[in-house]
C-alpha cells in the first residue's frame, strides 16, 4: 500500500495545485491512495462565507477551504478516478484552544474520513513569520507551543492524528531545543492521544526542508512506541507536484528501523492498518 495522507490543493490558501492534477499525478506516480487535507486555520483566516473581507498576502487569500466546492469536487474525483486510486476526504485543522468551538461545528457539517490536528498558530501568531517566537526565549516559545497542544488534545477529540507534532522545531532559529526539557509535556500529550485512540503522523517534508531530524523527531517516535502508540500515518504535506508522494519509502524504512511494523490509512474516521 502506497498512501499519501497529507495532501494540499488550490483549496488551501498556500497552494495553486489543482485537485484533478493532484489525482492524475498520484495515479501516474503509483500511489494507491491519497487523502486531501486542505487547510483550516480559524483565528488567522476567515471562511469565504463569513461576511468578513478576505485579505490577500502575496496574491494568496488568507481564507479557509471553500467547503461546499471542496466536498463537491472530491466526490467528482472519486467518481472519475475511483477505479484507479483511493481518494479520501480530509482536512487539516490548525486548532487553537479559543477556536475549538468553530472546529466542532465544522466537523459536524460534513462526512470525513480523516482529520489532521495541527498546531499552526498560538495566540493567533504564526511560527513561520517568527511572530510567535519574537520577544520570547527559546524555552518560552517551545513550552508555550506544547502547552497549547496539550490544552487542545485534552478538550478536542474529533481528529485522527496529530500532524507534524514538533512543527515548532522547523521554525526555531535558535537551533535544536533539547528533547529532555520538553519530554514530560510531550509524554503527557502522547498518553492522551493513545488513550483516545488517536495517532500521530510522520510528515516527510523534513527531507525537503533539510532538517536534521524527522518530523516528528526520532525521540518522539521512540517515546510514542514505548508508550504503546501504534497508529501512524505518513504524509508528504504536498503543495506542489514535486512534493506529492515524496520520501514515503524512506519513511517506511525509517519506521521499520524504529521498531514499527505497521502504518495506517483511514476510512470514515477509523484507522486501517497495513504492514510496512
Amino acid at each position: 500500500m502506497q498512501a499519501d495522507y497529507h495532501v494540499h490543493t488550490s483549496y488551501s490558501d498556500d497552494s495553486v495545485y489543482r485537485m484533478e492534477d493532484v489525482v492524475k499525478d498520484a495515479i501516474k506516480s503509483g500511489l494507491d491512495e491519497i487523502c486531501f487535507t486542505d487547510h483550516v486555520d480559524y483565528g488567522v483566516k476567515w471562511d469565504w462565507d463569513s461576511g468578513h473581507t478576505i485579505e490577500y498576502r502575496n496574491n494568496e487569500p488568507l481564507a479557509n477551504v471553500d467547503y461546499p466546492e471542496y466536498m463537491k469536487e472530491i466526490l467528482e474525483m472519486q467518481r472519475r478516478y475511483g477505479d484507479k486510486i483511493g481518494i479520501r476526504t480530509g482536512l487539516e485543522f490548525g486548532i487553537q484552544t479559543h477556536t475549538i468551538p468553530k472546529y466542532r461545528e465544522l466537523f459536524q457539517r460534513y462526512p470525513f474520513d480523516f482529520i489532521i490536528l495541527s498546531i499552526h498558530q498560538v495566540e493567533d501568531k504564526e511560527f513561520w513569520t517568527q511572530d510567535f517566537q519574537r520577544g520570547k526565549t527559546q524555552q518560552e516559545y517551545n513550552e508555550k507551543y506544547y502547552e497549547e497542544m496539550l490544552a487542545v488534545v485534552r478538550e478536542y477529540k474529533d481528529y485522527s492524528v496529530l500532524g507534524h507534532m514538533d512543527l515548532i522545531a522547523r521554525y526555531d532559529e535558535k537551533g535544536v531545543y533539547p528533547f529532555g526539557k520538553i519530554k514530560p509535556i510531550v509524554e503527557e500529550i502522547l498518553r492522551i492521544v493513545i488513550a483516545d485512540g488517536k495517532g500521530i503522523e510522520v510528515n516527510t517534508s523534513s527531507y525537503r526542508y533539510g532538517l536534521s531530524d524527522t518530523t516528528p523527531s526520532a525521540e518522539i517516535l521512540k517515546l510514542y512506541r514505548e508508550l504503546g502508540g501504534t497508529i501512524i500515518t505518513i504524509g508528504s504535506d504536498s503543495h506542489k507536484p514535486e512534493h506529492l508522494g515524496a520520501y514515503i519509502e524512506e519513511t517506511k524504512e525509517m519506521l521499520k528501523k524504529a521498531g514499527y511494523t505497521q502504518f495506517c490509512t483511514y476510512e470514515k474516521m477509523s484507522p486501517i492498518f497495513h504492514d510496512l
